[in-house]
Protein backbone atom coordinates (compact mmCIF):
# COMPACT_ATOMS: atom_id res chain seq x y z
CA UNK A 1 0.00 0.00 0.00
CA UNK A 2 1.08 3.32 -1.02
CA UNK A 3 0.80 6.26 2.22
CA UNK A 4 0.77 9.70 0.82
CA UNK A 5 1.75 12.38 3.42
CA UNK A 6 -0.27 15.56 3.26
CA UNK A 7 -1.72 17.06 0.18
CA UNK A 8 1.51 18.96 -1.03
CA UNK A 9 2.71 15.36 -1.81
CA UNK A 10 -0.04 14.37 -4.36
CA UNK A 11 1.92 14.34 -7.83
CA UNK A 12 0.18 14.25 -11.47
CA UNK A 13 1.57 10.55 -11.91
CA UNK A 14 -0.88 9.07 -9.02
CA UNK A 15 -4.12 11.03 -10.52
CA UNK A 16 -7.18 8.91 -10.81
CA UNK A 17 -8.52 7.42 -8.47
CA UNK A 18 -12.10 5.37 -6.89
CA UNK A 19 -12.45 7.38 -2.79
CA UNK A 20 -13.50 7.00 0.13
CA UNK A 21 -13.09 9.57 3.05
CA UNK A 22 -13.09 9.03 6.69
CA UNK A 23 -11.23 8.39 10.22
CA UNK A 24 -11.49 4.72 9.26
CA UNK A 25 -10.64 4.36 13.20
CA UNK A 26 -10.62 0.79 14.26
CA UNK A 27 -11.07 -0.30 10.52
CA UNK A 28 -14.27 -2.29 12.15
CA UNK A 29 -16.68 -4.36 10.26
CA UNK A 30 -18.65 -1.45 8.82
CA UNK A 31 -15.61 0.04 7.29
CA UNK A 32 -14.10 -3.60 6.33
CA UNK A 33 -17.42 -3.66 4.41
CA UNK A 34 -16.91 -0.37 2.82
CA UNK A 35 -13.05 -1.09 1.51
CA UNK A 36 -14.61 -4.58 0.09
CA UNK A 37 -17.25 -2.11 -2.31
CA UNK A 38 -14.49 0.01 -2.77
CA UNK A 39 -11.99 -2.38 -4.00
CA UNK A 40 -14.75 -3.79 -6.32
CA UNK A 41 -15.36 -0.53 -7.88
CA UNK A 42 -11.76 0.34 -8.50
CA UNK A 43 -11.59 -3.16 -9.92
CA UNK A 44 -14.31 -2.13 -12.11
CA UNK A 45 -13.06 1.44 -13.25
CA UNK A 46 -9.40 -0.01 -13.68
CA UNK A 47 -8.12 3.00 -11.12
CA UNK A 48 -6.47 2.57 -7.86
CA UNK A 49 -8.59 2.11 -4.31
CA UNK A 50 -7.47 5.28 -2.60
CA UNK A 51 -8.36 6.01 1.03
CA UNK A 52 -8.40 9.32 2.92
CA UNK A 53 -8.04 9.99 6.56
CA UNK A 54 -7.06 12.51 8.69
CA UNK A 55 -3.83 13.11 11.39
CA UNK A 56 -5.42 14.76 13.90
CA UNK A 57 -8.72 13.14 13.50
CA UNK A 58 -10.85 16.18 13.00
CA UNK A 59 -12.70 16.19 16.42
CA UNK A 60 -9.16 16.11 18.05
CA UNK A 61 -8.44 19.64 16.39
CA UNK A 62 -11.90 21.10 17.10
CA UNK A 63 -12.62 19.45 21.01
CA UNK A 64 -8.88 18.80 21.65
CA UNK A 65 -9.16 17.29 25.45
CA UNK A 66 -12.56 16.08 24.83
CA UNK A 67 -12.21 14.21 21.77
CA UNK A 68 -12.96 10.69 22.48
CA UNK A 69 -10.24 8.15 22.91
CA UNK A 70 -9.02 6.83 19.60
CA UNK A 71 -9.01 3.10 18.46
CA UNK A 72 -5.99 3.17 16.25
CA UNK A 73 -3.31 5.74 15.85
CA UNK A 74 -1.52 5.88 12.13
CA UNK A 75 0.51 3.10 12.65
CA UNK A 76 -1.67 1.01 13.66
CA UNK A 77 -4.37 2.03 11.04
CA UNK A 78 -1.96 0.97 8.34
CA UNK A 79 -1.55 -2.04 9.02
CA UNK A 80 -5.22 -2.36 9.55
CA UNK A 81 -5.95 -1.31 6.36
CA UNK A 82 -3.09 -2.91 4.43
CA UNK A 83 -4.96 -6.66 5.30
CA UNK A 84 -7.55 -5.41 3.13
CA UNK A 85 -5.50 -4.71 -0.27
CA UNK A 86 -6.08 -0.76 -0.53
CA UNK A 87 -3.67 0.57 -3.30
CA UNK A 88 -3.02 3.98 -1.92
CA UNK A 89 -3.62 6.05 1.64
CA UNK A 90 -3.77 9.70 1.65
CA UNK A 91 -3.07 10.69 5.02
CA UNK A 92 -4.13 14.48 5.10
CA UNK A 93 -2.68 16.97 7.71
CA UNK A 94 -6.24 17.97 9.53
CA UNK A 95 -5.03 21.64 11.35
CA UNK A 96 -6.31 25.14 11.38
CA UNK A 97 -5.15 25.51 7.11
CA UNK A 98 -6.92 22.78 5.93
CA UNK A 99 -10.45 23.48 8.00
CA UNK A 100 -10.22 26.59 6.57
CA UNK A 101 -10.14 25.14 2.86
CA UNK A 102 -13.58 26.59 1.18
CA UNK A 103 -15.92 23.83 0.69
CA UNK A 104 -15.55 24.48 -3.02
CA UNK A 105 -12.28 24.27 -3.24
CA UNK A 106 -12.26 20.75 -1.40
CA UNK A 107 -14.03 19.82 -4.08
CA UNK A 108 -12.38 21.14 -7.45
CA UNK A 109 -8.50 21.55 -6.09
CA UNK A 110 -8.89 18.61 -4.17
CA UNK A 111 -10.87 15.56 -5.28
CA UNK A 112 -10.85 17.09 -8.92
CA UNK A 113 -7.62 18.81 -9.51
CA UNK A 114 -4.88 16.51 -7.59
CA UNK A 115 -6.90 13.72 -6.90
CA UNK A 116 -8.98 13.11 -10.32
CA UNK A 117 -11.47 11.05 -8.54
CA UNK A 118 -14.61 9.34 -10.39
CA UNK A 119 -15.93 7.43 -8.09
CA UNK A 120 -16.75 8.09 -4.21
CA UNK A 121 -17.94 6.66 -1.41
CA UNK A 122 -18.60 8.51 1.90
CA UNK A 123 -21.16 8.44 4.74
CA UNK A 124 -24.62 10.62 4.52
CA UNK A 125 -23.62 12.92 7.40
CA UNK A 126 -20.26 13.81 5.56
CA UNK A 127 -19.92 17.25 6.08
CA UNK A 128 -16.27 19.22 4.61
CA UNK A 129 -15.20 22.64 4.12
CA UNK A 130 -14.73 25.79 6.20
CA UNK A 131 -17.66 25.90 8.88
CA UNK A 132 -18.45 22.13 7.27
CA UNK A 133 -20.77 23.61 4.62
CA UNK A 134 -20.13 20.85 2.21
CA UNK A 135 -22.51 17.95 2.68
CA UNK A 136 -23.88 15.07 0.51
CA UNK A 137 -25.99 16.37 -1.53
CA UNK A 138 -23.58 18.99 -2.47
CA UNK A 139 -21.38 16.27 -3.73
CA UNK A 140 -23.76 14.77 -5.62
CA UNK A 141 -24.15 18.13 -7.39
CA UNK A 142 -20.49 18.31 -8.01
CA UNK A 143 -20.22 14.44 -9.31
CA UNK A 144 -22.76 15.71 -11.85
CA UNK A 145 -20.85 18.89 -13.05
CA UNK A 146 -16.94 17.14 -13.05
CA UNK A 147 -17.60 13.60 -14.06
CA UNK A 148 -17.42 11.61 -10.88
CA UNK A 149 -19.91 8.99 -8.97
CA UNK A 150 -21.33 9.87 -5.55
CA UNK A 151 -22.83 7.46 -3.25
CA UNK A 152 -23.07 6.71 0.52
CA UNK A 153 -21.17 4.20 2.36
CA UNK A 154 -24.65 2.51 3.70
CA UNK A 155 -25.05 1.82 -0.32
CA UNK A 156 -21.61 -0.67 0.16
CA UNK A 157 -23.02 -2.44 3.16
CA UNK A 158 -24.31 -5.76 3.12
CA UNK A 159 -24.71 -6.36 6.99
CA UNK A 160 -27.82 -5.50 8.77
CA UNK A 161 -25.57 -4.64 12.03
CA UNK A 162 -25.09 -0.94 12.26
CA UNK A 163 -21.44 -1.26 13.73
CA UNK A 164 -19.49 2.41 14.67
CA UNK A 165 -16.24 3.32 16.17
CA UNK A 166 -18.63 5.04 18.98
CA UNK A 167 -20.22 1.87 20.03
CA UNK A 168 -16.67 -0.37 19.34
CA UNK A 169 -15.17 2.00 22.14
CA UNK A 170 -18.28 2.10 24.73
CA UNK A 171 -17.39 -2.37 24.61
CA UNK A 172 -13.78 -1.79 25.20
CA UNK A 173 -14.51 1.09 28.12
CA UNK A 174 -16.87 -1.32 30.13
CA UNK A 175 -14.23 -4.17 29.33
CA UNK A 176 -16.61 -6.09 27.22
CA UNK A 177 -13.29 -6.98 24.89
CA UNK A 178 -14.68 -9.84 23.48
CA UNK A 179 -18.12 -8.07 22.22
CA UNK A 180 -15.09 -4.95 21.18
CA UNK A 181 -13.91 -8.13 18.69
CA UNK A 182 -16.33 -9.10 17.35
CA UNK A 183 -17.51 -5.64 16.10
CA UNK A 184 -13.80 -5.38 14.86
CA UNK A 185 -13.17 -8.08 13.20
CA UNK A 186 -10.20 -8.43 14.67
CA UNK A 187 -8.39 -8.04 18.16
CA UNK A 188 -8.17 -4.19 19.51
CA UNK A 189 -4.56 -3.61 18.99
CA UNK A 190 -2.07 -1.75 20.42
CA UNK A 191 1.57 -0.45 18.81
CA UNK A 192 4.15 0.80 20.11
CA UNK A 193 8.64 0.63 21.12
CA UNK A 194 9.49 -0.48 23.78
CA UNK A 195 11.64 2.41 26.15
CA UNK A 196 12.84 1.73 29.22
CA UNK A 197 11.22 1.87 32.33
CA UNK A 198 11.89 1.95 36.30
CA UNK A 199 12.36 -1.88 36.12
CA UNK A 200 11.04 -2.44 39.15
CA UNK A 201 8.88 -5.74 37.33
CA UNK A 202 12.30 -7.82 37.39
CA UNK A 203 12.80 -7.01 41.13
CA UNK A 204 9.70 -9.18 41.90
CA UNK A 205 10.20 -11.53 39.02
CA UNK A 206 7.97 -10.08 36.59
CA UNK A 207 9.95 -8.42 33.95
CA UNK A 208 8.05 -5.82 31.92
CA UNK A 209 8.41 -4.53 28.36
CA UNK A 210 6.97 -0.66 28.88
CA UNK A 211 5.45 1.39 26.11
CA UNK A 212 4.15 4.79 26.14
CA UNK A 213 1.19 4.90 24.52
CA UNK A 214 1.57 8.42 23.01
CA UNK A 215 -2.51 8.75 23.08
CA UNK A 216 -4.43 11.39 24.46
CA UNK A 217 -6.64 9.24 25.46
CA UNK A 218 -6.90 5.31 26.04
CA UNK A 219 -9.89 3.52 24.74
CA UNK A 220 -9.49 0.46 27.55
CA UNK A 221 -7.19 0.81 30.66
CA UNK A 222 -6.79 -2.05 32.97
CA UNK A 223 -5.20 -5.58 33.41
CA UNK A 224 -5.30 -7.74 30.70
CA UNK A 225 -4.52 -11.16 28.50
CA UNK A 226 -2.48 -10.39 25.63
CA UNK A 227 -1.28 -11.36 22.76
CA UNK A 228 2.04 -9.82 20.96
CA UNK A 229 3.42 -10.06 17.72
CA UNK A 230 7.26 -9.55 17.89
CA UNK A 231 9.14 -9.64 14.75
CA UNK A 232 6.70 -12.12 13.30
CA UNK A 233 6.75 -14.19 15.92
CA UNK A 234 3.19 -14.46 18.76
CA UNK A 235 3.93 -14.32 22.11
CA UNK A 236 1.24 -14.34 24.84
CA UNK A 237 1.29 -12.27 28.38
CA UNK A 238 -0.58 -10.68 30.72
CA UNK A 239 -0.65 -6.42 30.07
CA UNK A 240 -1.40 -3.31 32.40
CA UNK A 241 -2.58 -0.52 30.58
CA UNK A 242 -3.24 2.51 32.69
CA UNK A 243 -1.21 5.25 34.94
CA UNK A 244 0.44 2.25 37.50
CA UNK A 245 -1.11 3.95 40.78
CA UNK A 246 0.93 1.58 43.14
CA UNK A 247 4.09 3.45 42.00
CA UNK A 248 2.80 7.04 41.71
CA UNK A 249 2.32 6.64 37.77
CA UNK A 250 1.17 9.89 36.15
CA UNK A 251 1.24 9.01 32.58
CA UNK A 252 -0.82 6.00 30.70
CA UNK A 253 1.26 3.68 29.82
CA UNK A 254 1.27 -0.02 28.65
CA UNK A 255 3.35 -2.61 30.21
CA UNK A 256 3.64 -6.37 28.87
CA UNK A 257 5.09 -9.42 30.82
CA UNK A 258 5.45 -11.72 28.43
CA UNK A 259 5.06 -15.73 29.53
CA UNK A 260 8.28 -17.61 28.95
CA UNK A 261 10.39 -14.98 27.41
CA UNK A 262 13.98 -14.01 27.36
CA UNK A 263 15.63 -11.59 25.59
CA UNK A 264 16.32 -7.83 24.60
CA UNK A 265 13.84 -6.16 22.75
CA UNK A 266 14.66 -2.27 23.56
CA UNK A 267 13.43 -0.40 20.92
CA UNK A 268 11.36 -2.89 18.89
CA UNK A 269 7.88 -2.07 18.32
CA UNK A 270 5.69 -4.51 19.28
CA UNK A 271 1.99 -5.27 18.20
CA UNK A 272 -0.18 -5.84 21.44
CA UNK A 273 -3.40 -7.71 20.61
CA UNK A 274 -5.95 -6.87 24.10
CA UNK A 275 -8.02 -9.72 24.36
CA UNK A 276 -9.32 -10.13 27.58
CA UNK A 277 -10.22 -8.06 31.10
CA UNK A 278 -8.77 -9.60 34.35
CA UNK A 279 -9.47 -6.77 36.50
CA UNK A 280 -9.64 -2.89 36.80
CA UNK A 281 -6.13 -1.01 37.66
CA UNK A 282 -6.45 -0.02 41.66
CA UNK A 283 -3.53 1.12 43.98
CA UNK A 284 -2.21 -1.32 46.67
CA UNK A 285 -1.11 -0.35 49.94
CA UNK A 286 2.85 -2.17 49.19
CA UNK A 287 4.58 -3.00 46.20
CA UNK A 288 4.88 -6.57 48.26
CA UNK A 289 0.78 -6.64 48.05
CA UNK A 290 0.85 -5.98 44.16
CA UNK A 291 3.76 -8.53 43.58
CA UNK A 292 1.13 -11.06 45.16
CA UNK A 293 -1.93 -9.82 42.63
CA UNK A 294 0.61 -10.17 39.68
CA UNK A 295 0.59 -13.72 40.53
CA UNK A 296 -2.98 -13.94 40.67
CA UNK A 297 -3.15 -11.79 37.33
CA UNK A 298 -0.58 -14.43 35.25
CA UNK A 299 -2.49 -17.63 36.65
CA UNK A 300 -5.71 -16.20 35.49
CA UNK A 301 -4.04 -14.89 31.81
CA UNK A 302 -2.93 -18.57 31.43
CA UNK A 303 -5.95 -19.93 32.55
CA UNK A 304 -7.56 -17.61 29.58
CA UNK A 305 -5.05 -19.31 27.08
CA UNK A 306 -4.96 -22.77 28.38
CA UNK A 307 -1.57 -23.02 29.53
CA UNK A 308 -2.67 -23.56 33.39
CA UNK A 309 -2.89 -27.52 32.59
Amino acid sequence: MQLIRGIHNITPQVRGCVLTIGNFDGVHLGHQEVLNGLKSKAKLFGLPSTVMTFEPQPQELFSGKNAPARLSRLREKLVLLAKYDIERLLCVRFDAKFSAMSAQDFIEQLLVKKLGVKFLVVGDDFRFGHNRVGDFEMLKRAGLEFGFEVISTQSLKVSKARVSSTLVRAKLAEGDIEQATKMLGHPFVISGRVRHGQKLGRTIGFPTANIALDRKVSPVQGVFAVQVDLDGEIYQGVANIGQRPTVNGTRIQLEIHLFDFQGDIYGKCLDTHVLHKIRTEIKFDSFELLKEQIKRDVIQAKAFFGLDK
